[in-house]
């Protein structure tokens, strides 16, 4: 049973390392890598495209850091060619920079980590306070159309090296812009990993996730966007800091009230670390920013590993909204996390119901790229 420093070793030490993180985002063929820093994907001497940003961590590129090519590549439909490497740092990507792709140029999602260690609790550098959860993010991702493939994010802040701290969401990515798609990426973190969100309460952002990898503890996917994760593996770690059930909560969703729709999982599959039965599959967000919140998760056609507690696999946040008044449902989910023994636990969409619910009905008009 791995330990969580081991688990962060492991991070830091890329691809040759990474099998023993369940990697299963990792295309078959990836692990060899190219030759030239940047792959097929040109370089600044021979660049795909005039808006194309090459970016390598010792001085192969127009840039060394993420942050730093983000903000020369102003206006919209630019793109980063990231060289493998470790880049640890905080990433902010204003709302102008729409149309923005990054690219993992090995074509390993292991070669590539945006990765920093703050917490919700962490103090901020200007003594003003401590960052709260979405200033945790290691890289926060603000404008509509964003793309990435191949790219792992992370957060490694851990409990074990500051018992002090109350404050232990550390987010590794938040996404808020319409139209976000991730292909074949990792996050990788603890509490809150994944937080899949919108700008603000009335704006509906969609969200695609298509053969990508996350894991984490408590409420690992999160958020209240219109996100559809698709053939997608999550992992479920174990806890040193606890000896009884539950260790936490897979998804987390806050959705608005008047957004019909909110998380769907399709084809995916929930493996853990943990004993079997420790983990909850979700429990309903209602913040305080938004109180009428009405949290949204479908999850079908997936498996659920013995990791998730079957008998009630949902639960509460707060006793004042509970997860029976909230729109969670299931359809077609198989291995023994998914057993029904209790059906008022298990609430199932009919299959007419079921129709309704799918990738094409979460995104409407748009047709994320493979």
């Amino acid at each position: 049973m791995p330990s969580h420093l081991s688990r962060r070793n492991v991070l830091l030490a890329g691809a040759a390392a990474g099998s023993a993180l369940a990697l299963s985002a990792a295309p078959a063929h990836a692990h060899r890598r190219p030759h030239r820093p940047f792959g097929r994907h040109g370089s600044p001497s021979a660049r795909l495209t005039a808006t194309t940003l090459y970016v390598h961590p010792r001085g192969a590129g127009d840039f060394t850091g993420l942050q730093a090519a983000v903000d020369a590549a102003t206006g919209t439909g630019r793109t980063l060619v990231i060289a493998p490497g470790v880049y640890r740092e905080t990433v902010s990507v204003p709302a102008d920079r729409t149309g923005m792709t990054w690219i993992g140029a090995s074509g390993d999602p292991r070669d590539v980590v945006v990765v920093y260690d703050n917490a919700a609790g962490t103090p901020k550098p200007d003594g003003s306070g401590t960052h709260g959860t979405s200033g945790s993010a290691t890289t926060t991702l603000r404008p509509d159309g964003f793309t990435a493939r191949r790219i792992t994010f992370a957060n490694d802040w851990l409990r074990a090296d500051h018992p002090g701290v109350s404050g232990t969401q550390a987010v590794a990515v938040k996404v808020m812009g319409d139209r976000s798609a991730f292909f074949d990426c990792r996050f990788l973190g603890h509490q809150d990993t994944l937080y899949a969100d919108s700008a603000s309460v009335d704006t509906v952002a969609r969200q695609y996730f298509a053969r990508c990898y996350a894991e984490g503890d408590v409420d690992f996917v999160f958020g209240r966007a219109t996100a559809v994760f698709e053939d997608c593996d999550f992992r479920t770690l174990v806890r040193p800091d606890l000896t009884s059930a539950p260790f936490g909560f897979v998804f987390a969703p806050s959705t608005a009230v008047a957004n019909p729709r909110g998380f769907l999982v399709t084809r995916s599959r929930i493996s853990s670390e943990a004993p079997d039965g420790f983990y909850k599959l979700a429990r309903p967000w209602v913040p305080s920013s938004d109180p009428t919140a009405r949290p949204m998760l479908t999850v079908r056609d997936t498996h659920l590993g013995p990791g998730i507690d079957a008998v009630a696999p949902y639960t509460n946040m707060a006793s004042g909204h509970p997860w029976q008044d909230q729109r969670f449902a299931e359809y077609r989910n198989t291995g023994p996390g998914a057993v029904i023994s209790v059906p008022a636990n298990r609430p199932q969409l009919t299959p007419a119901q079921a129709a309704t619910h799918t990738r094409q009905a979460w995104l409407g008009d748009w047709r994320p790229r493979a």
